[in-house]
């Protein structure tokens, strides 16, 4: 059964613009797994990933029902399968989280699925 269904959209010019004034957002919204991830990263892939990742909290926050606050970004960890696909690892949910990111030049979009 679904519990929650949640999208998020976030402009990559605004994620750019935090990775070059703003570094400590980057450790406040990734994991430490999800940092090792996006050091190894070009910077463009950089800023897409990160906004890919602040998007999936962003929606797993509103799927979830409260709203980035009462889950804070470290409670969620989406890393990636061998196949690139995204999962979310670890998370305060306890059923099943499905997780699609994607991205354009401009826009990086996440859909979270909370299913029981």
């Amino acid at each position: 059964m679904i519990i929650g269904i949640g999208i998020d959209a976030v402009e990559l010019h605004r994620i750019e613009d935090i990775i070059d004034n703003n570094p400590k957002f980057i450790t406040r919204v990734l994991t430490e797994n999800e940092h090792n991830m996006f050091k190894n990263l070009k910077k463009k892939r950089q800023v897409e990933f990160l906004g890919g990742r602040f998007a999936c909290k962003e929606a797993f926050s509103k799927a979830y029902g409260t709203g980035i606050g009462k889950v804070g970004f470290q409670d969620i960890e989406v890393l990636a399968e061998e196949s690139g696909q995204p999962i979310v690892h670890q998370s305060i949910f306890n059923g099943r989280v499905h997780v699609s990111i994607t991205h354009t030049d401009k826009e990086a979009f996440a859909q979270i699925i909370l299913e029981q």
